[in-house]
């Protein structure tokens, strides 16, 4: 029940901090990555001012032997680049700078009950289904 408490908590204020930044809006997030057109740099300082919070607060919370609600660390350990990594981390890319969104700001949207949102999440739903179902195919074959 704790776990679930801090959990719906961060998420409330992630989903926040997404809705206070523009990141729920696709067309702000649009003009942000046309760097050749309408540039809008606004989620720039949204994003510096993140990795500011994590360069330091990463460190600090690090220094515990665990985190206040698990008994160990889930940190990644993979350092490797697979082309399953390169395909994966293009395809969010090209998803992104089309439709406006990424899973984060997609799934808070949803609160607006337009229709956009909606459609990115079940074809986001979708496109990990597929790739479960190859993935068992594949790993099945080898």
């Amino acid at each position: 029940m704790k776990n679930s408490l801090a959990a719906l908590l961060v998420g409330f204020i992630f989903a926040l901090g997404l809705g206070i930044s523009g990141m729920t809006q696709p067309q702000k997030v649009v003009r942000f990555l046309d760097i050749f057109g309408n540039w809008d740099p606004s989620l720039m300082f949204v994003m510096a001012g993140a990795i500011v919070v994590h360069l330091v607060t990463y460190r600090l919370i690090r220094k515990r032997s665990s985190p206040l609600i698990s008994a160990h660390w889930h940190v990644p350990t993979k350092k490797e680049i697979t082309p399953a990594l390169v395909v994966g981390s293009l395809l969010f890319g090209v998803g992104w700078g089309l439709a406006g969104f990424c899973p984060g700001p997609a799934m808070t949207s949803l609160a607006s009950f337009e229709l956009k949102p909606f459609v990115f999440v079940l074809s986001m739903l979708m496109g990990m289904l597929l790739f479960r179902l190859v993935d068992k195919k594949i790993q099945f074959k080898k």
